[in-house]
């Protein structure tokens, strides 16, 4: 008869096979009744922990660390209202594959893998925002060399380092801008830095192009301006657009707060939303729907991505070779585009 595992256990009691380790270790973090559960299948099946495994699986902290990038925000924040939502996502996926997470800031002059996996606070990292890439990809090449176990949420690119998972960013912007064609609108402005420095805004730009061009329309270079997520640089921006006399007939801005911020812009210009200028944003944070007019806008299946970036770092630290994965956008129509 084969030897009884830790894993036959983790089936028989329906939990992971971390928390069967934890529980049989004594930790704290597993409750009272899942560890008399596990201890009673272990004696059921003449378990017996291995010591020499046992101290050697204490390398591992069953902790993962999500590290989120600040973002210049109107609170005191300083997170992305996007990634607070994946953040549910990501606790609640954790908790069921029986690890604890860790959350702090990046900070740009600090050594991440120092801080959380080398000082075995963690077993990998989840990066989430990651301000201007090309100054980014410097550090991500580091984590590579040093072997950290590490994902990330972004721009999905076939010659990326690391493991990355993201949303069709193309697809989303092709659809938003469908969608304001559809309702006739011809002269589109596009708020957001359509550059390297930015992938996923410059993808979304790519679809909002491929849209035009199915519609045989070519968009005015003038209104195109360049704007980070920020409700304050999506006001700046429509401001920029306006001012260079190209009046536009619909926004498509490459983020939520981007659109938001435009709407404000084109309110104190006398501009009515929908009624002179449909508006369309990207991301479907909570602040959208209630917008006013609330904002049609492309979602992000936030989620699924939780779930697939902890799965993914987890295959790593377990020795696999996970590949990145791209996830659909849904357009959401509401009042702002005119629908």
């Amino acid at each position: 008869m084969a030897k009884a595992t830790s894993f036959d256990i983790a089936q028989l009691a329906g939990v992971s096979q971390p928390t069967v380790s934890r529980a049989l270790s004594g930790s704290g973090t597993v409750s009272e009744a899942t560890r008399k559960r596990v201890e009673a299948i272990a004696r059921q099946l003449n378990y017996k922990v291995d010591k020499n495994a046992s101290n050697l699986r204490r390398r591992h902290s069953d902790t993962l660390a999500l590290l989120l990038f600040e973002d210049p925000t109107s609170d005191e924040s300083m997170i992305n209202p996007f990634f607070l939502s994946m953040l549910g996502s990501i606790t609640r996926t954790c908790a069921k594959r029986g690890y604890d997470l860790l959350v702090s800031f990046q900070q740009m002059s600090a050594n991440w893998h120092v801080d959380y996996e080398d000082s075995r606070k963690a077993d990998g990292l989840i990066l989430l925002g990651y301000g201007d890439y090309e100054a980014y990809r410097a550090r991500i090449d580091d984590l590579v060399r040093q072997g950290t176990h590490f994902v990330r949420w972004g721009s999905v690119q076939p010659d990326q380092p690391g493991i990355t998972i993201g949303c069709d960013n193309v697809d989303g912007g092709r659809a938003a801008t469908r969608h304001l064609i559809g309702h006739g609108r011809r002269r589109i402005a596009f708020l957001g830095e359509a550059s390297s420095h930015y992938p996923e805004f410059l993808d979304r730009y790519r679809g909002y192009c491929a849209a035009h061009r199915e519609a045989g329309i070519i968009p005015h270079p003038a209104l195109q301006a360049d704007a980070i997520t920020t409700e304050q640089a999506g006001k700046e921006a429509m401001r920029a657009v306006l001012a260079r006399g190209q009046r536009p007939d619909a926004v498509f801005a490459a983020s939520d707060l981007i659109a938001i911020g435009a709407m404000h812009a084109l309110a104190e210009a006398g501009f009515t939303v929908p009624g002179d200028v449909a508006v369309v944003g990207f991301d479907d944070i909570t602040a959208a729907s209630l917008a006013s007019p609330p904002l049609t806008t492309v979602a992000q299946d936030v989620r699924r991505a939780g779930e697939l970036l902890v799965d993914a770092l987890l295959a790593q630290i377990r020795g696999e070779a996970p590949e990145g994965a791209t996830l659909p956008a849904r357009l959401v129509v509401r009042r702002s585009s005119g629908a």
